[in-house]
């Protein structure tokens, strides 16, 4: 079995597969250097790619791939973590400048931090302003440095939130004291699983303040285990899947995504749900940043 390395790549184009015109470009980043419980995760981009062949160019009545979109080589993830997120720092800063939108493929959720202070970067270049983040997940990842590590992926978001990142947290369940108290003190806007999957809400507004320039940053555990089983860490209770997608569109209504992330992804072997329906948020998220 051939194994692809362009995302969607046997419909697009040679037009639609150019680096220099593509809308998205594609970071396949499997990091897997901080995993607490379940293992897979480096295996999630290269099972992303894959899935991705079977779907459709046309979603939800857009089709993103005609826009363009350029896969780079995989981000070496045989080094020290923090030599990955300078890399993968650099590669988001280099196609955010060039005016595209970065979608890495995890890999663990240590990997935002690189992904997402690239944009941060060339955005405060070009003096397009600052960036806030919406963030699916069924963990608040604002442990600070969980289990000695400083880019531990329960701890992601604490660094961000610390580089003053504002941002809406979705689909929370499983949360710890400190991440509370630490959520709470950085100001997170939080839409926790029980209340949006008890109430069956779709839809939010953010406040007025909230920053212009979204970037999504998706584990996929933040959907319930019936929708995505194939996660390090899966926790009952959790979003369906269009309502996770519902929730991301409303809060970008009037602003604009420079930015994607879908990590955790963790394949289980001869089960393919797990890896299409990633592939398919994945495809969705671009639909929702044209």
């Amino acid at each position: 079995m051939s194994h692809p390395t362009q995302f969607l790549g046997e419909e697009l184009s040679a037009s639609e597969n150019n680096m220099a015109t593509a809308r998205f470009e594609v970071v396949p980043c499997g990091l897997e250097a901080t995993v607490s419980y379940g293992t897979g995760a480096a295996r999630g981009p290269q099972a992303i790619l894959e899935a991705s062949q079977q779907l459709e160019r046309l979603v939800a009545g857009k089709t993103p791939c005609a826009e363009g979109i350029f896969t780079h080589s995989a981000v070496n993830c045989d080094q020290p973590i923090e030599a990955v997120m300078a890399d993968l720092r650099a590669c988001t800063q280099q196609i955010s400048a060039r005016g595209h939108v970065p979608v890495t493929l995890g890999g663990e959720h240590s990997l935002s931090y690189g992904a997402v202070m690239g944009v941060v970067d060339a955005l405060a270049q070009s003096g397009a302003g600052p960036v806030g983040l919406v963030h699916i997940d069924a963990h608040a990842d604002f442990r600070d440095a969980y289990q000695g590590h400083k880019h531990s992926h329960a701890s992601v978001m604490n660094l961000l939130a610390a580089e003053g990142l504002p941002m809406a947290s979705f689909g929370v369940r499983a949360l710890a004291e400190e991440e509370e108290a630490a959520r709470r003190a950085h100001g997170v806007l939080t839409f926790d699983g029980p209340e949006l999957v008890r109430a069956q809400t779709s839809s939010v507004t953010l406040p007025d303040d909230f920053p212009e320039n979204i970037y999504v940053t998706f584990d996929v555990d933040g959907l319930d285990p019936s929708v995505i089983p194939a996660t390090g860490t899966p926790v009952p209770g959790g979003l369906g899947f269009y309502q996770s997608l519902d929730l991301i569109e409303s809060t970008l209504k009037g602003r604009r995504c420079v930015g994607i992330d879908v990590v955790e992804l963790a394949p289980i072997e001869g089960q393919s749900v797990s890896d299409f329906t990633a592939a398919l948020i994945t495809y969705q998220l671009m639909a929702m940043a044209l």
